[in-house]
């Protein structure tokens, strides 16, 4: 029972699995907060496209 135990201390295999999904799960934070920023970022872009649009072309009455 002692020797089991002993080796359930020494075994890593599942630490290393637990670090990948971790790190995993930063780089996956980081992308869906670069993508949301970079959405807002190019909303904004073409909202200003879409008024000097509507400022430039004057509406047909």
């Amino acid at each position: 029972m002692a020797n089991l135990f002993a080796r359930f201390l020494k075994d890593e295999s599942g630490a290393t699995a637990i670090e990948y999904g971790l790190l995993a799960a930063l780089i996956a934070v980081g992308i869906i907060t670069a993508a949301g920023s970079l959405g807002t970022s190019i909303s904004g872009i073409f909202g200003d496209i879409s008024t000097q649009l509507d400022e430039a072309v004057p509406a047909a009455n």
